[in-house]
């Protein structure tokens, strides 16, 4: 049995990271920055977390970027292929990561706020891939994408419709890239989170009445994660960059794939 692990390391690879701001985009930012030795643009329009994480990683490469703006603004994403072609003239990784949480019953659910959800973590996505593939292809050396989904968009849960709707499409939108991709040697994948630590709870107003009964974050998403996954626990914001490291740098022979972390969830 062939036991060789594939590997897609790169001299002076290149990769970029939307939502690199907090939570699993600054944990993948992180775990990239050893290996992106041709440069790391970081994307999110929290310019302030933006310079944190640049200014916190380990091994950081020579060449840094952070570029602050709104992943659903097609005007910021044609800017941002032209500075990339600009300044680093390819593209070897990119984590489409930026998104938004949200919690409604289709009833009580405005068109305004549906409209924001699905523009952030579907239209963002799409205009990633719309800005990213090209530039992979031009460099005909292929390259790798990962997505951020959910299990929300695989599993239907009352209250989840804008969400689970958006994360559903994120899935199929990468598998349609797969399939486009795949003539250029250009991998796209998806991880599928459950419940993940990061502070995107802490927009959610149950979760600040969890925090208030339960003294604590730790103890909130202990409880959380008992009653909602056969595991009993989420993940760390860090277990899921590693996959997606993994998707990205080390899985030659995959695409088109979905990676499910979700402790059980949808089982």
């Amino acid at each position: 049995m062939d036991t060789q692990t594939h590997s897609e390391d790169r001299l002076d690879a290149v990769a970029l990271i939307t939502g690199a701001a907090s939570g699993i985009g600054a944990a993948l930012a992180q775990r990239l920055s050893p290996r992106a030795t041709g440069g790391l643009i970081l994307v999110d329009h929290n310019e302030r977390g933006l310079a944190r994480v640049a200014d916190h990683l380990p091994e950081p490469p020579e060449r840094v970027s952070t570029l602050a703006f709104d992943v659903t603004d097609p005007r910021r994403w044609a800017q941002a292929g032209d500075f990339i072609m600009d300044q680093y003239g390819r593209l070897d990784w990119a984590a489409a990561n930026a998104g938004v949480a949200h919690a409604s019953s289709i009833p009580d659910l405005s068109y305004e706020e549906w409209r924001r959800v699905m523009s952030v973590n579907l239209d963002g996505v799409f205009l990633t891939l719309k800005t990213v593939m090209p530039i992979m292809r031009l460099s005909a050396q292929g390259g790798a994408i990962v997505v951020t989904a959910s299990a929300a968009g695989v599993k239907a849960e009352p209250n989840i419709a804008a969400y689970g709707a958006s994360k559903a499409g994120v899935l199929q939108l990468m598998r349609v890239a797969a399939r486009e991709g795949a003539p250029d040697g250009i991998r796209v994948n998806a991880v599928a989170p459950g419940g993940v630590e990061t502070p995107m709870w802490r927009e959610q107003p149950f979760f600040q009445d969890l925090l208030r009964e339960t003294g604590s974050e730790r103890a909130a998403f202990d409880r959380l994660a008992a009653g909602a996954t056969p595991l009993g626990r989420y993940a760390s914001a860090d277990e899921v960059a590693r996959l997606m490291e993994h998707l990205l740098c080390d899985s030659a022979p995959v695409t088109g794939a979905t990676l499910v972390v979700d402790g059980g969830y949808t089982l």
